[in-house]
This record gives C-alpha cells, sequence and structure tokens, in this order.
C-alpha cells in the first residue's frame, strides 16, 4: 500500500503548488558601485520574470528611465534622468528670490555704479546675464542624474583644494587673497570647495552607511576630510567660507548617523586643542588674523570710535534705523548714495530694510525659511539616502550663507564677508548657487517620479 504523502494526487498538488508562478513588483533600487542596498533588496525579493510579457514591462520601464537590480541591468548608470516633475514650489521661491535680488541689486547699486563707471546700469546689466546664464544651468542641472556625479567626488574634492592654493598666487584684494583672475572674470574656489564636499560625504555616508556609528568611520574621517579643505581656505583668509563649510560637516554627519557622543567629543577636543595652539603661537596667530581681533572689537560697539574698521557696520546700522515699519520706499534710500560701502555685495539686505523696512525684511526672511523648508522637504522625499544627503547639504549651505548675511548686516555677529544668496552681486557666486538649486531639483524630479 502506497504511503499517504506518496498518493498521486497528493504528489499533483505538490508539484502544481511548486510551478506556481509567484508575481513580484520589481524594485527601483538605484544601481550604482558600492550600495549594499541593493544586495540587501536583492536577498529578500528578488524580482523575477516568468514569462515573455514580464520581460518586456522591465524593458519597457528601464528605458523610462528607472534604475532596477544592478544584476538585472549591470553597473552603468546615465549620466541624465528627464522622467518625473520637479518641485514646482521650490522653483517658485527660488525665481521669486531671485527676481526679488535684482530688483533690490539694482536699487542699491545704480549710485555707485553711475559715480564708479559712468553707468547706472552697469551692475544689473551684468547681473542680468548672469541670471539668464545660471537659470539656464539651473534647468540643465534638473535633468541630470545626480547618481552620474558620484563617479567625479575625488577628482572635485581634489580640484577644488588645488584652486585654492592657486588663489595664493594672485594680488589680494581688501588684505585677502581669496580668488582667481581670469581676465575680466574672477570666482572664488571656495565655492567649489562647498559643493565638493557635499557630494564627497554623501558619497562616503551612503556607501559606508553601517560603519557610521563608529569613530573613525562614521566622525573622524569626515572631520579630516573638511580639515584638508579648510585649512587652504582659513589662511587665504577666508573664515566665512570655512564656517560655512563646518556648518555643512556637522549638519550631515547629524543627518548620516555618526554618534551624537562622537560629535561632542571631538569637538571639545578640538576647541581645547585650538585655543591651546593660539596661546602658544599668539606671536603667529595675532600677526596672521589681526583683522578678526579688530572687527571683534568694532563688533561689540560700532560707535565707540569713529574708525574707518566700523564705518560700514555703522552706516548699515542707520540704514536699518531710517527704514522703520514701512521703510522710506522703494529707490529713496539714502545710505546707498555712497555712504554705505560695498552696498550691491555684502550688504544689499541694509537697503532692502530701509526702503522695505521691517515688513519688508521680515517678507525676505520668510520667502528664504520656506525655501529652506522646502529644501529640507526634498531631502525628506528623496527616493534614496544619497539623493537625501545631497539635498541637506546644498539646503544647509543656503540657509547658513542667509543667517550669516543677514546677522553680519544687523551686527548680530562680527563682519565676514559673506554674500546674500541670490541678492548679492557677483556672476560665478550667482552661477553657483542656482546650479545647486538646480541639483536639489534634480533629486526631488526622481523622487517624484518615483511616487508615480
Amino acid at each position: 500500500m502506497k504511503k499517504r504523502q506518496d498518493h498521486p494526487a497528493l504528489q499533483r498538488g505538490r508539484t502544481t503548488e511548486g510551478r506556481r508562478t509567484v508575481k513580484t513588483r520589481t524594485n527601483n533600487i538605484v544601481s550604482y558601485p558600492g550600495n549594499r542596498a541593493v544586495g540587501q533588496k536583492r536577498k529578500y525579493s528578488r524580482p523575477t520574470a516568468s514569462s515573455r510579457s514580464e520581460r518586456l514591462a522591465v524593458k519597457k520601464r528601464v528605458s523610462k528611465g528607472s534604475t532596477v537590480n544592478k544584476h538585472t541591468l549591470g553597473n552603468k548608470v546615465p549620466p541624465l534622468y528627464i522622467w518625473g516633475d520637479f518641485d514646482v514650489p521650490f522653483l517658485l521661491l527660488t525665481l521669486a528670490l531671485l527676481g526679488f535680488g535684482l530688483v533690490m541689486m539694482f536699487s542699491a547699486s545704480y549710485a555707485r555704479a553711475y559715480y564708479d563707471f559712468d553707468n547706472s546700469f552697469y551692475f544689473i546689466g551684468r547681473q542680468i546675464v548672469w541670471s539668464m546664464i545660471g537659470i539656464t544651468g539651473m534647468i540643465a542641472a534638473s535633468f541630470v542624474n545626480y547618481h552620474w556625479l558620484r563617479r567625479f567626488v575625488w577628482p572635485l574634492y581634489i580640484v577644488s583644494i588645488v584652486l585654492c592654493m592657486a588663489c595664493y598666487l594672485f594680488d589680494a584684494y581688501n588684505g585677502a587673497r581669496r580668488s582667481i583672475y581670469i581676465g575680466p572674470l574672477s570666482f572664488q574656489p571656495s565655492e567649489i570647495g562647498k559643493l565638493a564636499l557635499i557630494f564627497l560625504f554623501a558619497h562616503l555616508m551612503t556607501k559606508d552607511q553601517d560603519k557610521m556609528g563608529r569613530l573613525w568611520e562614521g566622525t573622524l574621517r569626515y572631520l579630516v576630510l573638511f580639515g584638508g579643505l579648510a585649512v587652504v581656505v582659513v589662511m587665504q583668509p577666508h573664515l566665512s567660507a570655512t564656517l560655512l563649510m563646518a556648518g555643512i560637516t556637522v549638519a550631515m554627519l547629524f543627518v548620516g548617523g555618526a554618534k551624537i557622543q562622537h560629535l561632542i567629543g571631538v569637538g571639545v577636543t578640538g576647541l581645547a586643542g585650538i585655543a591651546a595652539l593660539v596661546v602658544t603661537m599668539w606671536g603667529f596667530f595675532s600677526d596672521r588674523f589681526a583683522h578678526v581681533l579688530v572687527r571683534l572689537s568694532y563688533w561689540l560697539d560700532p560707535f565707540s570710535s569713529m574708525d574707518w574698521g566700523s564705518y560700514q557696520t555703522r552706516q548699515s546700522l542707520l540704514a536699518i534705523g531710517s527704514g522703520g515699519l514701512l521703510g522710506v520706499g522703494l529707490g529713496e534710500s539714502r545710505q546707498k548714495q555712497l555712504y554705505l560701502p560695498e552696498v550691491q555685495n555684502d550688504f544689499v539686505f541694509a537697503v532692502v530694510c530701509e526702503e522695505l523696512g521691517f515688513v519688508g525684511a521680515c517678507i525676505i526672511i520668510l520667502l528664504f525659511a520656506l525655501l529652506i523648508w522646502r529644501g529640507y522637504t526634498i531631502a525628506l522625499h528623496a527616493k534614496d539616502r544619497f539623493g537625501s544627503l545631497i539635498a541637506v547639504g546644498i539646503t544647509t549651505q543656503i540657509g547658513m550663507q542667509a543667517m550669516l548675511n543677514i546677522a553680519v548686516v544687523t551686527n548680530t555677529i562680527p563682519n565676514t564677508g559673506i554674500s546674500l544668496p541670490l541678492f548679492s552681486y557677483g556672476g560665478t557666486s550667482l552661477c553657483m548657487i542656482l546650479g545647486e538649486l538646480g541639483i536639489l531639483l534634480a533629486v526631488s524630479r526622481q523622487g517624484n517620479y518615483e511616487k508615480e
């Protein structure tokens, strides 16, 4: 007699069950070198395509630009990603701030432009041209597959250090060597350095996600990479750019998963070491960074003396105080009439306060706050960890730069010479900022497409 488990009917049932096709949803994990999540996803839910129709469906989805398991498609990452809709509110906020900035920059600069160049449209004409170039670059960057940029993170970091060192070969401007001059054009390599840090940190934190809890792989390694670039920048000297890089580093370490106790311990140790170094080498630091000590004294009481060093801060505070609640009116500023130095650059916000008053200044601050909020929202809804970390880094940079500029203009912190994003005059800086915002749009584009 046959055993019950060997009965033909039961055998047929088991055979039928064994041949049953289990349909699984094709995963959309990005296939780039070092993505550990791909292997983990494949272990638990490996996609199957048991019929010709399913294989065609997978190929059709791949042809539309989505990425699937690297064993299905290989390691190739296309440079462009043209599907999906980018974040419209973020784009509208960017364009609103840019338009607002062009109007206020022209209002603040036409007196100085007429006096220096006999042309009231000297600054605004060039700024409009750079704005058009920057908007074109932003739109182009929104179609770039940001995963494709991972292969350039190390060359970009090394090139940024070399360019920052090349600044020492050019003549100093206002006591600092921060720019490289190519004919009539100039640019600050520290702007490239900020973006290089963001991409490098995002790449490493994604590749070694499971090591972020360790002291070296999760904290010290990133501080060493930051220090390699910061030492070159701070010796230019360019303290404001160094502060921005430090803020980007801390924000990305916090979001990337570094342990809080490691950050606190390293921070306390670093501050103690710097203090000991300054005390033991006071002669060197007092000569090299004498301007910092002077700015600190002017910051504590800018009206205590009539020295030229505190003149800019005094005029800025007079402009802010003259604005009152509603301002003196657009184009009616008095401090821009050759009283306030660098009015088209770092201190354009003082003219905003004078002409538009407290209400106008609050509107601009609110627009920046909404832009920052939207940037972090893009980070939260990014399709992967790499895109999320890029969005956090760029948003932190823009937010810190706006905050520091407003704090300098209002004498909340000492004068550090930092520009207001999308408002201050400067072509290369404007194009870099718009390009970074375009990368944020690229992150939002892929995240929105995956939702669809």
